[in-house]
């Protein structure tokens, strides 16, 4: 820590009115000192981490940090502000920022001191010292710890020396009862600071609780595993987490709070009493394979119904997704080599023959057909999944299965998934006796939920919602001119909305769905173009936009531009998101605007699509090819000249920075707008 933080890495007089600002204030500091090269580029990367999660904690503490190639060596800038400074948390501005740069490979013992630092924040008298400290030279060295340490572990060695007097004092000596005990795993994007953060703070409520609390925080620079001895005797476990927790399997058949890291930080008592009360029950999470991300998992805790429900789908979806690749574009193959007859050959298990173009062609077809029949049971499955983890799987994908088979549809898979999820979750929740705990997972409640969920597909819900889904194919098959090109500028604006978000892959499955048949309708294979083409506008936007009006743009966009060609020729809507996450008033507009031209168009075009992704590389595939691509072009014109004009008049605006120069620059790299909800 001796050269991380010096005098001349702190400002106890922070001047900045925001977080952007106060970043680029403590970043030009690391400057100067030689710790950084790029700034423009560093600030893009601390706001790529600050619209992840803002970095603002209660207590008053701002902690933008970032891993960069832009960094030399591990850095850490204070900033203190007398105004405060809203970095996002629920208690207000922070008048205590830290900016922690780490280079992107950065070694163990630099990680492990910027940890020393994030459970520092946590005690309230190293806080209360940066507040009252006088000049910059004691406040790297109070940062540094060459001052006065925490008088945390004190404290405890305190209380348990008063607790033994305490004992000692008693008429009875009696056998101390059994303490609660906990395993915890903690893990934040970055590994950086919001791991180490919750960490401290779960131990600190955990002594206060009486209870046993042991932590493993999963940093970036790798973890300690906690001993399996400990873990089997754990009476509860906490994940507060933001990325996958490896090896999660570690922990199956406890009762489990399953959270994200800020409520790990910021509520730890509470889910303390959360686990308590689900071990009292007898609740217990049967398992979790390889870990979850935060759209698998049931939901923070606070998360209303509603936010939950959308990411229990998008798990569905996410997983689906693939499927639907990989099946449509070998359908589509299958098409362009054996001709639009293919659908009526022979299984190649009766006839195939080596030197017969068509015979393979029904090969790539009929392989295709079986990876589409995969689509409902998956979506249904991992629905499920995302809502009760493994438990899950089993009911999800047997109701996924009758879904299919009696015509449910895509409907019939999303109604099957929630019904298995809950059905799962409700089988949790009763108390059973501990001896059997162990054949639950996998005996009792696949058993009971796939009956239910059965049931209720086949007799209850199955066939209204399979005469929804007909209706609904009917609609789509009957529309014509103007109808579907408004259903084409819908369509194209829900693509480019928020690239490869929840609103975006509502629209791409609402379109594969219409084509996950052997034979699908005009009116489906339509829908879908306009769909691929309207997402492959924002990233070819971007990249023109980046040759024909270089100077608006940052070095670190520019050569986003560079990729963004060849992620919007291959249908990745994402590639638009580092210029969306910068300077979102001015990208998401353009990119709607483009994408409802491109979806108006292919509809009116009549175009038709049978592959569900592959952008420019499946144009022979596509019904009116060239016209398709006139659609791509004028949406990306569109786009490109939208953003320009935007750029330009927030350039000339008055008391507005040039975003050329490295001042605009720098405030466009740093997110200054609200990140998109990517």
């Amino acid at each position: 820590m001796s050269e991380m933080i010096t005098a001349d890495l702190v400002d106890l007089d922070l001047s900045a009115q925001t977080k952007d600002a106060a970043a680029r204030a403590l970043a030009e500091r690391m400057v100067a000192k030689g710790r950084v090269t790029d700034l423009d580029g560093f600030l893009a990367d601390v706001a790529a981490r600050e619209a992840q999660m803002p970095t603002g904690l209660d207590g008053g503490i701002g902690i933008p940090h970032c891993r960069s190639e832009h960094v030399t060596e591990p850095t850490l800038a204070f900033g203190r502000s007398a105004a405060g400074i809203d970095f996002g948390a629920a208690d207000g501005p922070a008048d205590l920022i830290f900016l922690i740069a780490a280079p992107a490979g950065a070694d163990d013992a630099h990680l492990t001191i910027l940890s020393s630092l994030a459970r520092q924040l946590m005690n309230d008298e190293f806080t209360a010292a940066l507040r009252s400290v006088g000049d910059a030279t004691s406040a790297a060295a109070l940062i540094r710890g060459d001052e006065a340490p925490a008088a945390g572990a004190d404290d405890s060695a305190a209380a348990s020396a008063a607790a033994s007097a305490e004992a000692a004092a008693g008429t009875v000596t009696q056998p101390a009862a059994r303490p609660f005990r906990i395993v915890a795993v903690t893990s934040c994007p970055t590994g950086i600071a919001h791991t180490y953060m919750a960490a401290e703070s779960l131990e600190n409520a955990g002594r206060e609780a009486g209870v046993e609390l042991v932590v493993e925080p999963q940093g970036s620079a790798g973890f300690t595993r906690l001993d399996p001895a400990v873990i089997a005797d754990a009476d509860g476990v906490i994940f507060a987490h933001d990325v996958p927790v490896r090896e999660k399997e570690r922990f199956a058949g406890k009762p489990t709070v399953d959270v994200g890291v800020k409520a790990g930080i910021n509520k730890p008592a509470q889910l303390i009493a959360d686990v308590r009360a689900k071990a009292e029950r007898g609740e217990v999470t049967a398992s979790a394979q390889g870990g979850g991300t935060p759209v698998e998992r049931a939901g923070e805790s606070g998360d209303n119904y509603g936010t939950k429900l959308r990411k229990w789908l998008m798990t569905g979806v996410s997983y689906m997704v693939p499927f639907v690749a990989a099946g449509g574009l070998l359908l589509a193959l299958g098409f362009a080599i054996g001709g639009w007859e293919i659908n009526n050959a022979p299984s190649v298990m009766e006839h195939f023959s080596w030197t017969q173009v068509d015979s393979w062609g029904a090969l790539l077809f009929q392989i295709g057909g079986v990876a589409f029949g995969f689509l409902i049971p998956v979506l249904a499955g991992y629905i499920a999944y995302g809502m009760a983890d493994r438990p899950g799987l089993v009911p999800g994908f047997v109701g996924g299965m009758i879904a299919s088979n009696i015509a449910a549809g895509f409907l019939g898979g999303l109604v099957a998934g929630l019904l298995a999820g809950g059905i799962v979750l409700a089988i949790q929740k009763i108390k059973i006796p501990p001896v059997l705990r162990g054949i639950m997972p996998v005996v009792v409640i696949p058993l009971i939920s796939s009956l239910i969920v059965g049931f209720l597909m086949f007799v209850v819900v199955g066939k209204p919602i399979a005469e929804a889904q007909k209706g609904m194919t009917d609609w789509l098959s009957g529309l014509s001119g103007a109808n579907a090109v408004l259903l084409g500028i819908l369509l194209g604006l829900m693509m480019c909305f928020d690239l490869g978000g929840p609103v975006n892959k509502v629209a791409y499955a609402f379109a594969t769905a219409g084509i996950a048949v052997q034979d699908p309708s005009d009116a489906a294979m339509k829908v879908m173009a306009a769909v691929m083409a309207a997402g492959m506008v924002p990233p070819l936007g971007m990249a023109l936009a980046t040759v024909v009006r270089k100077k608006l743009f940052t070095p670190a966009e520019q050569e986003n531009g560079k990729a963004a060609w060849v992620l919007g020729a291959s249908f990745i809507s994402e590639g638009a998101i580092p210029f969306a996450a910068a300077d979102p008033l001015r990208v998401i507009p353009a990119s709607m605007a483009g994408g409802a031209v491109t979806g108006a168009l292919s509809m009116a075009f009549g175009a038709t699509l049978r592959a569900p992704h592959g952008g420019i590389f499946v144009v022979p595939l596509i019904g009116s090819p060239f016209l398709y691509l006139i659609a791509i072009a004028a949406g990306t014109c569109v786009t490109t000249a939208l953003v320009i004009i935007l750029k330009s008049m927030r350039k000339q605006a008055p008391g507005a920075t040039a975003a050329g120069s490295p001042e605009g620059a720098a405030q466009a790299a740093a997110g200054k707008k609200e990140p998109v909800a990517a």
